[in-house]
């Protein structure tokens, strides 16, 4: 998908509210990862370098429209400077008088900060005059937070009203053209893998995607409901029994149409998450009392396998319960196979979805892949082939 983006002249000496998402993890007072921070850099500059004065708006966790300390935006303030080398002013509200007389003050190339969004209600509920508002002390609206895009809320879309231009920004253009790369038309010989707990989760993306695929790999705690829809013993592992049936038309419908469908041949069990015994069964053979956890290493080379001569890669959702050590080869040895098709083979791949990127961040491979969605839930529905709130405004034909 093309957007439509800035130049330097669209912005010099303006006034911009850029949308950012600076929803980071946050613990014991302190930022834990500050990738969301550092992934608008590249629009930010453009901005700062053109000499436009900018106010940042984001939300921060989920305040239920009311001012609660606990999710102000201040307490990153740190975080933003450290990322972006430059200080921030702070503005205890996002709409108001006291905004505009911070954008007014700025110089051009300097920054705002301004309090989550979501301490008001009518945020989330795009409501037209809160949008108008938020809009007013500004000239130029540039939305860069892919990961908020797929909701329709007043600073994702709704302030596109009332500002003279709005464009999207660097994060954003990168998002479409690379989930576009790999949903829309990608290249061929194709691999789809999909992961994590729920079938559910996956049903629209198989739905949007299967006639596309070449080879789908299915791992994670989704793969033991069509390991069971094929009559497999699958022992305690996760079951969605009320997609048992999609999980065997699915099936047909992939043989029918000649796409290739990889199942575990083997996986890691054990007892429970805090078992500290593990082993490693065969699909034909699970144990009644033990419950998958991760791919087995028959699997892995199956999996890998798939990926040798792939031209597009994309990949939703993890192999196993890769946050506890004993669970986490399948997903680990996966990353580090992609890793290797995009520097070998020159293959597109793209990491969608908040739990698949943690774990290539975890293992050290995020840099090697050629993309790494910064959005959850917005990356799932763009593959879904749903049309983002946030996007629709600035796709070109």
């Amino acid at each position: 998908m093309k957007l439509r983006t800035f130049t330097a002249n669209d912005v010099a000496g303006k006034k911009v509210l850029m949308r950012v998402d600076f929803n980071v993890p946050f613990k014991n007072g302190k930022v834990t990862d500050d990738a969301r921070i550092r992934a608008h850099t590249s629009t930010l500059k453009k901005l700062l370098d053109a000499g436009a004065k900018v106010a940042l708006v984001s939300h921060f966790g989920r305040p239920k429209g009311k001012v609660d300390p606990a999710f102000s935006l201040s307490q990153i303030v740190p975080d933003i400077e450290k990322a972006y080398g430059l200080k921030v002013v702070f503005v205890d509200d996002c709409v108001g008088q006291k905004v505009a007389d911070a954008v007014d003050a700025l110089k051009p190339g300097e920054i705002v900060v301004l309090e989550n969004s979501r301490y008001h209600p009518e945020e989330q509920k795009n409501d037209p005059e809160f949008s108008k508002k938020m809009a007013a002390p500004f000239d130029v609206f540039v939305m860069d937070a892919f990961s908020a895009s797929h909701r329709a809320d007043c600073s994702t879309c709704g302030v596109i009203d009332f500002v003279k231009a709005a464009f999207a920004g660097d994060l954003l253009q990168r998002e479409g053209e690379m989930l576009g790369a790999v949903s829309e038309n990608p290249a061929k010989p194709y691999v789809l893998i999909l992961g994590g707990a729920k079938v559910s989760d996956k049903i629209t993306i198989v739905g949007n995607l299967l006639d596309k695929a070449t080879t789908i790999l299915i791992g994670g705690g989704m793969a033991y409901t069509f390991l069971k829809a094929q009559g497999k013993e699958i022992g305690k592992s996760l079951c969605d029994e009320e997609r048992l049936d999609f999980a065997k038309d699915t099936l047909k419908k992939a043989e029918d149409m000649g796409i290739k469908v990889l199942l575990p041949v083997d996986s890691v069990v054990a007892d429970g998450l805090d078992s500290t015994e593990t082993a490693i069964a065969s699909s034909d053979a699970m144990p009644a009392d033990k419950m998958g956890l991760d791919i087995g290493p028959e699997t892995v080379k199956n999996f890998v396998g798939a990926l040798k001569g792939a031209k597009s890669v994309l990949w939703n959702g993890p192999m196993g319960v890769f946050e506890n050590d004993k669970f986490a080869a399948g997903t680990r040895d996966l990353a580090k196979a992609v890793a290797e098709a995009t520097e070998t083979q020159g293959t597109v791949t793209v990491i969608g979805g908040g739990d698949t990127a943690a774990a290539v961040r975890q293992f050290g491979y995020a840099g090697k892949v050629s993309h790494v969605s910064t959005g959850g839930g917005a990356s799932l529905e763009y593959c879904e082939g749903k049309k983002l709130p946030g996007m629709e405004p600035f796709k070109i034909d």
